[in-house]
């Protein structure tokens, strides 16, 4: 019998194709989030779900008793109760590497626009206000010499450190392991204490997955330790960071910027950072390139059918299920 599949978001006809030529699908038409009423309702008599970063909570598995697969089009799984999932025997996999130097580039353009105040330029030109070139106009920051913080070293750290080591970075990181030292001498990076990392990075940018260490884990004691002028670029989770202290760090010099993808309860923002210029702000793409979701919802559909034919997903999470 055939599978039914429900895909929460419009993706890619041809990653649709590929699903249906094994299993009934549903896409929901629009790209937004569902009431969770409607997503319970929509995911009832699903044997699959192909997820895009919404939030699969164990009341919603509840109505779901045929459910054996989420597969999620993304790194991040925070947004998935994994453990009631597994409770379920209901695999979960993700997207892993497949958006890693996309990734990369927008944390690394975050940080030069930031940096050199590109934003700031371009209104200042649009608004008319070029009448002459002026010795003292925007200023900004240079990146060789200076040190680039990386939290969180897996794949996207580590891409990161490539491209601040190419700009003559000095790279220092934090990560709860150390990686082989093979890929710390590719990456030209050092491992450092948390301590360490705030103390001595003029930039500082997040690559750590969202859990129980890393929630809140920059509040105003850690950006007090940041050097003075330095810069946040955080294109992990917006929850690793307490916006209202940031916030105050701005307001208060100790920061120079912030180049922010990801916000604490977005798409809330604080409004106080809407009206900084010093605040590059972006709804969350960092991995939005048509090679990288392409990739991402080929792979999620790569594992969903995997788990159908009776093979090991790719990237399952909660691979005790398969037992």
């Amino acid at each position: 019998m055939r599978k039914r599949v429900f895909v929460a978001r419009p993706i890619q006809p041809s990653v649709v194709d590929r699903v249906a030529q094994s299993c009934d699908v549903e896409v929901h038409p629009a790209d937004a989030p569902m009431t969770p009423a409607q997503f319970a309702d929509s995911i009832a008599h699903s044997d699959g779900l192909i997820s895009v970063g919404g939030n699969v909570s164990e009341e919603a598995l509840a109505h779901a008793p045929k459910l054996r697969v989420v597969a999620n089009i993304g790194a991040g799984y925070d947004t998935i109760d994994v453990a009631a999932c597994t409770k379920r025997r209901i695999a979960v996999t993700n997207t892993p590497d497949v958006l890693t130097e996309s990734t990369a580039d927008f944390a690394f353009a975050l940080l030069l626009a930031v940096s050199r105040r590109l934003f700031e330029a371009d209104r200042y030109v649009r608004e008319g206000k070029w009448k002459t070139g002026l010795f003292s106009l925007l200023w900004g920051t240079e990146l060789n010499g200076k040190t680039l913080g990386l939290y969180g070293f897996g794949r996207i750290g580590q891409a990161m450190a490539r491209r601040g080591r190419s700009f003559g970075m000095r790279v220092l990181y934090h990560s709860r392991h150390r990686v082989a030292p093979d890929l710390e001498s590719e990456a030209g990076a050092q491992l450092v204490s948390f301590a360490d990392l705030l103390r001595e990075s003029n930039f500082l940018s997040l690559h750590a997955p969202l859990n129980s260490g890393s929630n809140l884990a920059i509040g105003a004691a850690q950006l007090a330790e940041m050097p003075a002028g330095a810069f946040l670029i955080n294109t992990a989770r917006g929850k690793i960071v307490d916006e209202a202290a940031l916030v105050q760090a701005l307001k208060a010099g100790k920061l120079a910027g912030a180049g922010l993808d990801v916000f604490e309860n977005e798409p809330q923002i604080d409004p106080a950072l809407l009206e900084m210029e010093n605040v590059v702000v972006a709804p969350h793409i960092a991995s939005a390139t048509a090679e990288a979701r392409l990739r991402m919802a080929s792979l999620a559909a790569e594992n969903l059918l995997a788990l159908f034919e009776g093979r090991r997903p790719p990237n399952i999470l909660n691979p005790e299920v398969l037992g």
